[in-house]
């Protein structure tokens, strides 16, 4: 199974967590699996590039990512930045609606 962490300070994204592996299919391919990290690669992308942020990332190959926010970030930046992690969470959570049994989400 896929969890999820979302990480919340004050009602922003600060960080997330996703670990584990779906399982819903043969190596390769996996729906879930190439869902969950289109999305969360996806939203790092757009963060980093859009943002101007350096995030710290922890990867592992197999089943790891770890996403944090500096806290030297402008108002502008934090607001931009959220609103692509909330978005984030919304892709998540779809496909959580979808294929529960293979992926959790957590909000702390």
């Amino acid at each position: 199974m896929i969890k999820v962490c979302i990480y919340k300070k004050a009602d922003l994204i600060r960080a997330f967590k996703i670990s584990g592996h779906a399982n819903s299919g043969p190596y390769g391919y996996d729906l879930v699996c190439a869902g969950v990290s289109a999305v969360s690669f996806g939203a790092v992308n757009a963060v980093t590039t859009l943002c101007d942020i350096d995030l710290k990332i922890d990867q592992a190959d197999g089943g790891y990512l770890f996403v944090e926010l500096p806290f030297s970030l402008s108002k502008e930046q934090a607001r931009n930045a959220n609103l692509i992690l909330e978005a984030m969470v919304v892709s998540l959570q779809t496909i959580e609606r979808e294929y529960k049994q293979f992926i959790q989400i957590k909000i702390q």
